[in-house]
């Protein structure tokens, strides 16, 4: 087992899943000679030429378009947001387009399509760059919605979604890119629509995803030489929610804590929420506790954004109040 940068797991997918499906090919800003504006597609198009490694306009709306109108023909388009916030441009292309076209074509069309990038609060991007879209997809009718964390899910991940035949949205974090794990060198997968569970435990399950893992682990030093034994789950699957995980643990621990970078009005936190109290109320002894970031435009100034964001002492207090 090799130890792999996050860009670097992503970009062998890539390639893996180009060298063995000549219809799989990608496209959008700077992804061709320039290699991408984190390297996941460096010198992919020595390898395959600038038609199936393919450089496009500033114009988001045009090639996603595109990348629909393609997968709709045959092909299985990678789209690579620059900055994921930029696909708002393209908002229209993935709602009307990407997420109905199989069911408004009465199981005609086929949409394999993954759109992935960067995403999330980075270190002073300002608020345009910082735009966290889950929840703005998750209404979308026929998407499936991903969020990597480790360098080995989000190889597993990757080549799972370019073999789908729906339209993935695939959220990568900025600040996660040179995240080193150890991969397996032989080929795997690993299923879009299933959390990890990250550590047993019977206190109170917390729940998080993305960059927040690393949050709820850093809290989780503190916790556990307090006392406290929290079970962790990764969701990764966004859309469709792997509910039965949450409910497996929340059986053990009843007692719920949400973590996401996500805004708090309409987010992830919010739809579990939903979930839990139409379904599975009786299992919980306390009310369920969601952490998530301010309802408000991401701030440039550095100790302003991260003001916005939760941090591993806020998770901390939140159990110890959950809990007591």
């Amino acid at each position: 087992m090799n130890k792999t940068f996050l860009f670097d797991a992503l970009r062998e997918a890539t390639d893996e899943e180009m060298q063995r499906d000549k219809s799989v090919f990608v496209l959008g800003e700077d992804v061709g000679h320039y290699g991408g504006s984190y390297k996941v597609t460096k010198d992919l198009h020595v390898k395959y030429g600038d038609i199936r490694v393919l450089d496009t306009p500033i114009a988001e709306n045009s090639f996603m378009g595109m990348a629909i109108g393609s997968a709709m023909t045959g092909l299985r388009p990678i789209v690579e947001g620059m900055n994921m916030s930029f696909l708002l441009l393209a908002f229209n292309q993935i709602s009307n387009n990407a997420g109905m076209l199989r069911y408004t074509s009465g199981g005609n069309f086929n949409i394999p399509l993954v759109i992935r990038g960067p995403g999330g609060v980075g270190k002073q991007l300002g608020a345009e760059h910082s735009q966290r879209l889950e929840a703005y997809f998750q209404a979308i009718p026929g998407l499936k919605i991903v969020a990597c964390s480790t360098p080995y899910n989000a190889k597993g991940l990757l080549k799972s979604a370019i073999r789908d035949q729906n339209p993935v949205i695939f959220f990568e974090h900025v600040l996660l890119y040179n995240l080193q794990d150890h991969i397996p060198e032989d080929e795997y997968f690993i299923p879009l629509d299933k959390a990890e569970l990250v550590r047993s435990g019977e206190d109170v399950t917390i729940v998080t995803y993305s960059r927040m893992r690393y949050h709820v682990l850093k809290a989780l030093d503190i916790l556990v030489e307090d006392g406290y034994n929290p079970e962790i789950i990764d969701l990764i699957s966004l859309k469709p929610l792997d509910i039965d995980s949450i409910i497996s643990s929340l059986k053990k621990t009843n007692r719920l804590l949400i973590v996401e970078e996500c805004m708090k009005t309409g987010g992830i936190a919010a739809e579990i929420i939903a979930q839990v109290n139409d379904d599975y109320f009786d299992l919980l002894d306390a009310p369920i506790v969601r952490l998530s970031s301010q309802d408000i435009p991401t701030p440039y100034n550095g100790n302003l954004e991260k003001a916005t964001v939760v941090q591993p002492q806020h998770i901390v207090e939140a159990v110890k109040k959950l809990l007591y």
